[in-house]
């Protein structure tokens, strides 16, 4: 079992050691929230967990070409940050094919994870597009044939087309 620590908060380097020490094998910084991306990723590494790396929907990939080496995940946030329950925003699937033929191209072993939106209804596109590693909540937590439903759905749903 792994247990990921999305930071989506300022000054991630002040928090990350706090998350591994708690038992995170897995943190994900935002390229937004730190100067030094590089340097913040090293620290995740540093300290004995695997490093990955978030991007907004407005920023670009090319912002990750650099630290791409240093990361076992990128995020691609499918909705703005901030709150449950948003739409889906279908353009981030450029995003998340761009990056998928980039990691290809470079023989990388990434995973592309997307949060925001995913849904029995956007999870096909998004898997098709390249991701491989999906967080939804409003579609578990808001079935009405309850959570286990909503979980055997989705995934049956990005394995028919992975």
């Amino acid at each position: 079992i792994s247990f990921e620590a999305h930071l989506m908060v300022e000054k991630p380097d002040l928090l990350a050691p706090l998350y591994i020490r708690a038992g995170c094998d897995l943190i994900t910084i935002h390229v937004e929230s730190t100067r030094h991306l590089d340097r913040s990723l090293n620290l995740v590494r540093d300290e004995g967990a695997k490093a990955g790396v978030t991007l907004n929907p407005a920023t670009p990939i090319e912002t990750v070409d650099n630290v791409l080496h240093l990361v076992d995940m990128v995020l691609i946030m499918t909705v703005n940050p901030g709150f449950g329950g948003q739409a889906y925003i279908a353009a981030q699937e450029r995003k998340v094919a761009g990056l998928r033929k980039q990691i290809i191209e470079r023989g990388l072993d990434l995973d592309i994870e997307v949060d925001g939106g995913i849904t029995p209804g956007t999870i096909a596109a998004a898997t098709r597009a390249g991701a491989n590693v999906f967080v939804a909540g409003s579609a578990i937590f808001n079935d009405p044939d309850g959570p286990e439903h909503a979980i055997s759905t989705l995934r049956s749903t990005a394995e028919s087309v992975a």
